[in-house]
């Protein structure tokens, strides 16, 4: 199949193609609503972005396979023996031993992405005939079998359907499902309760991430019926406590994932209303979750709570081995950190999205045959590892498609006139601009070098801006055009702009220094700290009994602590070593200034395979208990 049109196209075209839908479905035509509250910033909707060859590529290369090879038959058995049709095939087992419901919706959005992202005809053709057969198990009133919490990600699906892969009975079979959802749906909206093992997300389960998609809905399709659904689940007890304030003292308890996942209820909320109040509890919420819930990764939610900010985050790393609801965890942050960017324009809110994509979701075991997938990182003190779950198809099997094909819509961003270069890795973007077509390739080995070089390939006549994100960790940033250095002021934290009339063949090199720096995991454990490289975090090899060290006082003297792992010098049990060059430039050996000699290897978490232990997070000033 070709590229897929652009989504400017295709809502030219769409009311027709909907008006057709409509008129046989006796509903009214499918036309946008306005927005209310303008975007500073758009990322680019999957359209026009590549992905070029790196680790990031593969990975979601390899999902896309995962996931297209899945018998449709099997998906689909659950709901086709609940509704008393044939049903060939066989359950999937796990958290889909009766139906996929809990995921089907994640992977129609994920599929329908995809398609929209590469014009990959073969995931666009599954997730209609997944659709198409899906729909003729729903009943005549409209009740599919699903409620609040699957529903929730039914509604993503066929919104994703609809608009990124042109499928429009997707939005009449939501009208449907919708209107028995309206009539039949439990209202009770029970507050998540700390104090209830079973009630930490809420009853109905998880009722309050319900507006975020509604609303996309009634973005999508001007239609009120969403809106108004979409009103129901409006979290107000909550979100409050972030009307006017960052450090709420009674946010902690409820369960993590879902919890981040309303925020974004309430940027749309935003998107919708124009309201500014919830605007205002979305930055706060994100202010509250980077000063006292996240760890150096991104990642947050141990036993997948928000931790009392009493020391409570570094104290969990003693004993739980749940540290980090990794696939979930990261989809929600990916969705917060690019809601805030589109309505702020901010620079400083790419930041966590690109945490979780070197050391989240994109520090993941790659989903397994039989539905293996991995749910916690494990950030323990003394030892870590990377299992998958003991349960298969979770939700995370769910999150996981949506989150790496979400790469290609986290990479670069645009206003009317300018183009943002958010994250850092190898790819191509076309962009249709106003006043004239561009088209950049961005080259990089980032976040293993400091350099990434973006090549004009095709500019419009006159000048126009490029604005690169300077992560709010770095100083010393500096740019490059054609090899000789501007004075582009390069602020942490900040946009730097470059304004100029651009040739094809022009290039531009972005250095961002990876400086090493050891955070603490949070104020109450000032020497509980990580080793973290620019926005890597990385990991001590924990497979051989090696000589007592501590860490350093301060964050500059791992500059020579930490040396490139030389072909030759031992490399553990991960990367043999390769005569005469260096075995990976993000690979470190440990030189102690006393010499001693220290086998083990710091290496990025992302880089570390299943069942190899590690070491993420260290008592700076506590050596471990001698045993002989």
């Amino acid at each position: 199949m070709s590229d897929p049109i652009t989504r400017r196209d295709f809502l030219k075209t769409a009311p027709a193609a909907a008006c057709l839908a409509a008129s046989v479905a006796g509903l009214a035509p499918l036309a946008s609503a306005e927005p209310v509250a303008p975007a500073r910033l758009e990322p680019f909707d999957f359209d026009g972005v590549r992905l070029l060859d790196s680790r990031w590529r593969a990975q979601y290369q390899a999902a896309r396979d995962f996931y297209l090879g899945i018998p449709d038959d099997d998906i689909l058995h659950g709901f086709r023996r609940a509704a008393g049709l044939p049903a060939p095939g066989a359950p999937l087992g796990g958290w889909c031993s009766q139906t996929t419901g809990g995921v089907f919706g994640q992977w129609l959005s994920g599929m329908a992405r995809v398609y929209r992202a590469t014009g990959d005809g073969a995931m666009r053709d599954k997730a209609v005939r997944l659709f198409t057969e899906w729909a003729k198990t729903v009943k005549a009133d409209g009740d599919c079998g699903m409620r609040h919490y699957p529903y929730d990600k039914l509604v993503c699906g066929l919104v994703d359907l609809q608009m990124y892969a042109g499928q429009q009975d997707a939005i009449v079979a939501l009208e449907k499902v919708t209107g028995f959802a309206i009539k039949n749906f439990n209202r009770d909206n029970v507050l998540a309760d700390p104090a209830q093992n079973r009630g930490y997300y809420g009853r109905p389960q998880e009722w309050y991430t319900l507006s975020e998609n509604l609303y996309r809905a009634y973005r999508l399709t001007g239609n009120p019926m969403f809106k108004t659904f979409g009103d129901v689940w409006l979290y107000e007890a909550y979100w409050n406590k972030f009307a006017a304030s960052a450090a709420p003292p009674d946010a902690h308890g409820v369960h993590a994932y879902s919890h981040v996942n309303t925020f974004s209820g309430a940027a749309m909320a935003y998107g919708v209303t124009g309201d500014a109040s919830y605007l205002r509890i979305a930055k706060n919420a994100y202010d509250y979750l980077q000063d006292t819930q996240c760890y150096a990764t991104g990642g947050y939610g141990p036993n997948e709570r928000f931790m009392a900010p009493d020391g409570a985050l570094g104290r969990a790393l003693d004993s739980r081995t749940d540290t980090f609801e990794t696939a979930c965890g990261s989809w929600a942050g990916f969705k917060l950190s690019r809601y805030l960017m589109q309505f702020t324009g901010e620079a400083r809110y790419g930041d966590w999205a690109e945490r979780l994509l070197y050391n989240g979701i994109g520090a993941a075991l790659p989903i397994a045959a039989g539905g293996k997938n991995f749910y916690y990182s494990d950030y323990r003190v003394g030892s870590g590892m990377k299992v998958y779950n003991w349960d298969t198809w979770t939700c995370c099997s769910g999150t996981y498609l949506q989150d790496v094909v979400d790469y290609h819509n986290l990479i670069y961003f645009h206003d009317a006139s300018d183009l943002y270069v958010n994250l850092y890795v190898p790819s191509t973007l076309t962009w249709n601009r106003p006043g004239g077509r561009v088209v950049i390739t961005q080259e990089t080995s980032y976040p293993e070098e400091k350099t990434s070089t973006i090549r004009i390939d095709s500019a419009p006549a006159g000048p126009f801006t490029l604005r690169f994100r300077v992560p709010s960790w770095a100083s010393g940033s500096s740019i490059a055009v054609n090899g000789a250095d501007t004075p582009t002021r390069c602020a942490a934290g900040t946009w730097a702009a470059l304004t100029r009339t651009w040739t094809s063949g022009d290039r531009v090199d972005v250095r961002i220094p990876l400086r090493w720096r050891m955070p603490a995991v949070d104020r109450q454990h000032p020497e509980r700290v990580a080793v973290v490289r620019g926005p890597v975090v990385f990991v001590l090899e924990a497979a051989y009994h090696d000589p007592f060290f501590r860490l350093p006082e301060r964050d500059e003297d791992l500059e020579t602590w930490l040396v490139p792992d030389v072909a030759g010098q031992p490399t553990g049990m991960l990367t043999p070593a390769v005569p005469g060059r260096l075995a990976s430039s993000a690979v470190f050996r440990l030189v102690p200034p006393d010499k001693s000699a220290v086998r083990l290897k710091f290496r990025p978490f992302y880089d570390v395979p299943e069942a190899y232990p590690y070491a993420m997070y260290f008592d700076r000033r506590t050596l471990p208990y001698r045993l002989w």
